[in-house]
């Protein structure tokens, strides 16, 4: 016997159709006001270290994908919201529930339209929106520094006096409550005044304390008469000019990373012995990102239902969207939290997650 899909309904379908539509126009609207007000406060440094008018376009294109990712969730509340809001208005959600629909069942079929473009999403948070914003980060970084450039393939670029400084990535980490900026996998190629190499130096890392820059792991190798004579030390002072302010704009926001790159930082920060808290956040943020957007729907729901008594759409939307504000805000100091009482990063992140479960589920128990 052949196995067969279940087919949706004509009703699940009327849902899902109500829902994308009203989605879909939201989505495009966040991001386009989002994208709007970036472009505004672009327009005030063009001019300045060579910014040019195309550049700010450029930035702000490169970084729509990235928006895309960061509204979705801000899409699918509003537009589950509206789409069932508009439903109701019309009579046809008391139609579907005087057919004996369950609001569990109707508010499932507009999560389940949710879902499938949360796996869409899902796909371009980790492909084309952070390879995006990483190309628009090197555009900031060339306006702000003209002596600095940003690479996704290889890295970090600098000039410093007469050598020119390479590194694999620009890490932020926190120790002891204070932000500092690390180099990893470093080379410096130094060059005489005719422009030959006469240096090589590579580090494992690079960090800056105390006003000092730090090389670990060195290897020195000196060019001269065709001869190679190399040096290895276990830590050396690096006299450098570069400013670590500076750098820390080429440092990408965690949030901003795709999983594959949150891990490899994870690994390095921990095998370096230092916190990884700001990137684990991250990564299960990432992670369990779908679910909290499935969640957060799933009990905003509800609101939509309340025309079928009485009246105030309006108003039942708006305390649906103001309970949803208030829940990203309490969200983030959750997860916060946890970091500061040293919570395992899965747990802080995925409790919010749970309160929403469990509250969607007695719901829907006593009224679905």
């Amino acid at each position: 016997m052949a196995f067969a899909l279940p087919r949706l309904k004509q009703a699940d379908r009327l849902v899902a159709t109500g829902v994308l539509g009203a989605l879909l126009l939201t989505w495009v609207l966040l991001v386009g006001f989002d994208s709007f007000t970036q472009f505004a406060r672009q327009l005030g440094s063009i001019g300045k270290n060579g910014y040019t008018l195309a550049q700010a376009i450029g930035y702000i294109a490169l970084t729509v994908p990235r928006r895309f990712y960061e509204m979705f969730g801000n899409a699918a509340l509003i537009g589950g919201l509206l789409g069932l809001g508009g439903l109701a208005a019309s009579g046809e959600l008391t139609a579907l529930r005087a057919a004996g629909m369950s609001k569990l069942r109707i508010a499932a079929a507009g999560v389940g339209t949710v879902a499938v473009l949360a796996l869409a999403v899902v796909a371009l948070g980790e492909t084309v929106a952070p390879a995006g914003q990483q190309r628009a980060d090197a555009i900031q970084l060339q306006a702000k520094a003209r002596n600095l450039g940003a690479s996704t393939r290889t890295g970090l670029w600098a000039r410093d006096n007469g050598s020119i400084v390479n590194a694999k990535a620009a890490l932020a980490h926190r120790e002891h409550d204070r932000v500092s900026v690390e180099l990893a996998e470093v080379r410096i190629y130094g060059f005489d005044t005719d422009g030959n190499l006469t240096a090589l130096t590579t580090a494992r890392r690079a960090e800056h304390a105390d006003g000092v820059w730090t090389l670990y792991d060195v290897r020195a190798t000196a060019f001269h008469d065709g001869a190679a004579r190399s040096a290895q030390a276990a830590q050396r002072r690096w006299d450098s000019g570069l400013d670590p302010r500076v750098l820390a704009l080429s440092v990408a926001h965690p949030e901003y990373l795709p999983v594959r790159d949150l891990r490899r930082n994870i690994r390095y920060l921990e095998s370096n012995a230092q916190s990884a808290g700001a990137y684990a956040n991250a990564l299960w943020g990432r992670v369990l990102y779908p679910l909290n957007v499935l969640v957060l729907v799933m009990c905003a729901l509800p609101f939509a239902f309340g025309t079928l008594r009485s009246g105030g759409l309006g108003k039942r939307v708006f305390i649906g969207l103001l309970l949803s504000v208030v829940w990203f805000f309490l969200q983030k100091a959750l997860v916060s939290m946890g970091a500061v009482y040293d919570a395992p990063p899965l747990l802080a992140n995925l409790a919010p997650a749970l309160v929403l479960a469990v509250a969607a589920t007695l719901y829907f128990r006593k009224f679905g």
